[in-house]
Formats: structure tokens, sequence, C-alpha cells
């Protein structure tokens, strides 16, 4: 069962050692409660030292003791505790009518982990439970430009927050230095989170980024996303496969120009084409395509700003969509869809744009 309780201006006793204690502390802070830690063993590290905003108190050894200390607070979470003096912790919240709760202790072991993490496609309703435990027990986040991260702060309230992400032909922090600063915090024994948009090994160099942490030695998992390859087109009502029409579909990069052969294949496979970062090479895909035989008038969805408020619809074809795109002013991100699927469209905007708004008001 889980209940959320109001903490704001409420006095929250945190019960464990500094390190181990560290995320459960950021969150009552982060939810405007007073805290009072009263650490079992170990002090404060240099890597994971006590907000100032943190009152320090000693351990109570004895029943009475906690009892005195207990009817000042309004909360007890406890993270490490030795069995017998929970006992008696336990006892003495009963006579005081005290909530306890217990949390399970944040990472101390000297090396930390990483965890590859998809964000899906834009709309937070889609973020994983996976992914959202993770970024829970996160000291660091390093973020990309798409990936949900409006309401980080109450998603990880304890974590730093890192911006790495990269703008179309703009990559402002070097893929190699992503890496760098990932495994640092690693060895330094933190645990981090790559949160990264859509899911991590789907044109999102998640590869590269597991390898980095396996040749330094760093534990990785990865936990995949929902990809804006197959969302994105669904909340334009387009279904990439559809029996009788299309029975495969194929995701394509479209951040540079194919080649002739690559683009006659894509066409033999009478499939739906997906491209991914295509904007900017659109003219010549289409060019491309009629080129090595797709007929001009193959239908051709551009969703741009998928599963935010802001979605737009476009449908034309293949020979039409360079002007379209122009006089539109098609800008990124957005996704193409190629294929008879098109033809199958309802245009979803316009309903997603209200459930947004409802789920705003809510």
């Amino acid at each position: 069962m889980e209940i959320d309780l109001d903490l704001a201006g409420r006095r929250v006793l945190v019960v464990g050692g500094a390190p181990a204690s560290r995320l459960a502390i950021a969150r009552v802070l982060h939810a405007g409660a007073s805290v009072f830690l009263a650490s079992v063993s170990h002090p404060a590290g240099p890597a994971h030292p006590v907000p100032a905003a943190v009152h320090r108190i000693a351990l109570p050894r004895t029943r009475t003791a906690w009892r005195e200390l207990l009817s000042a607070v309004d909360l007890v979470v406890i993270i490490e505790l030795p069995r017998a003096a929970e006992t008696t912790l336990r006892a003495a919240a009963r006579d005081r009518r005290v909530w306890i709760v217990r949390e399970s202790p944040a990472a101390t072991s000297p090396i930390g982990h990483v965890t590859l993490a998809g964000g899906g496609p834009g709309d937070e309703g889609m973020l994983t439970l996976a992914a959202r435990e993770a970024l829970r027990r996160a000291d660091v986040v390093f973020f990309d430009r798409l990936a949900p991260q409006a309401r980080g702060r109450d998603w990880a309230p304890g974590a730093e927050w890192v911006d790495v992400g990269k703008t179309p032909g703009h990559h402002a922090v070097p893929q190699a230095e992503i890496e760098r600063q990932m495994v640092d915090a690693a060895l330094a024994g933190r645990t981090v989170v790559r949160l990264k948009g859509g899911d991590p090994f789907v044109f999102g160099r998640g590869g590269e980024e597991v390898a980095a942490c396996r040749a330094a030695g760093v534990p990785v998992t990865v936990l995949s996303g929902v990809t804006s390859a197959i969302a994105v087109p669904a909340a334009a009502g387009i279904p990439v496969t559809h029996r009788e029409v299309s029975r495969m579909f194929t995701v394509v990069s479209g951040h540079a120009p194919l080649d002739d052969a690559t683009v006659a294949h894509l066409i033999g496979l009478d499939g739906t084409i997906v491209v991914l970062m295509g904007v900017n090479t659109l003219p010549h895909l289409a060019a491309a395509l009629t080129r090595n035989g797709m007929p001009s008038d193959m239908p051709l969805a551009v969703i741009e700003r998928g599963l935010t408020p802001g979605q737009r619809t476009t449908i034309t074809t293949v020979g039409e969509s360079t002007e379209m795109a122009a006089r539109l002013g098609v800008r990124s991100p957005a996704i193409l869809v190629i294929g008879e699927v098109v033809r199958l469209c309802h245009d979803d905007d316009a309903a997603l744009r209200e459930v947004a708004a409802f789920a705003a008001g809510r």
C-alpha cells in the first residue's frame, strides 16, 4: 500500500548512516519537512555530506529516550538500524502513536553503478516504472534534450541534474566527454542514471556508453524505453503495420542523406519506412525515393513534437513533401512515416491536446 503524505512543515526523523540515508533525506527536504538525522555508526563522508538544513542528533539507546525524541516528530523513516534497536524504536513509536516507514539504504559501495534509462518519446506518462525507480535512487542524472525532465526534481530530488543534450548540428558536450563524466561519477561511488529520449539502443548511442562503462569496470544496466519510432506514429493514428497493408516496418536514421542503393533496398521491402532525425535531409530523401522507383503519390506523414500538447501531424505525398515542409516551416523534433499505412491516419492531434489539458488541470 502506498500512502501519499503531505510533509510540508512536518518534522521527520531519519534513522541511519548519513551516506545510506542521503536519498531519503533529499526527498523529505524536497517535500518541505524539517529533517532530523539520528546516525547509526559511520559519519558523513566527503562524497555524501549532510545538508546544512538537517539537524544531527544522538541515537537514543532506551525506550524512554526514544519516546522523548518521538514526542517531537511526526514521522520516522528507518534506513538502517540494528534489529534490537529497531524493536525498541517501534515500541516507543506505538507508545507515542508516531508513524514509521522503512526505506532501502542508498548504495554506499566504493564503485557506483550506471543505469541507461530510456525516457520514452516525451510524454512523462510513458516513462517506465523501472526508469522512475532508477531516478529515485540516483545521485546524478545525465539527461538529453528530448528526455522527460519537467518533473525531474520530484522524481529524483536528491540527484544532481547534468544537461548533456544535443541539438541538431550542435553537440555542446561531445559523446566522449559524456562517457567520461558518467564513468568518473560511478568510480567515485555515485549512483548514475543516463536519461535518454526514446530507447537507449535506438539511435541513442547507448551501445557506446555501455562499452565505456564495461571498459572501466563499472557495472551498467540498460532499461528499455518506449521508442518514438512506434509511439509517435501511433499518437497520430498511424499503425506502422496493418494487416494486408504493411507486414513490416524499417526504422532509419535520417541525420545524413541515404545513398541510392540503401533507398532502393528500402523501397524493395515494400513496408513502412519510419525516419528519425530526417527533417533536414527530407529533400534528399524524397528525391532519392522517386528516383529509385517509389510512386510520387506515396503517402508521407510528418509528425512534429510528438506526444506533446504541440503535436502537429501533416499528411502529404513523397512528391509534394519538400514544398510542404518549406511552406509550413517543419522543424525538429519530427518523425517521417512513409507508406500505405499513412492512408489509415486519423488526426489525433486535437484529442491529444484535450488529454494534455485535462492532465494539467487535475
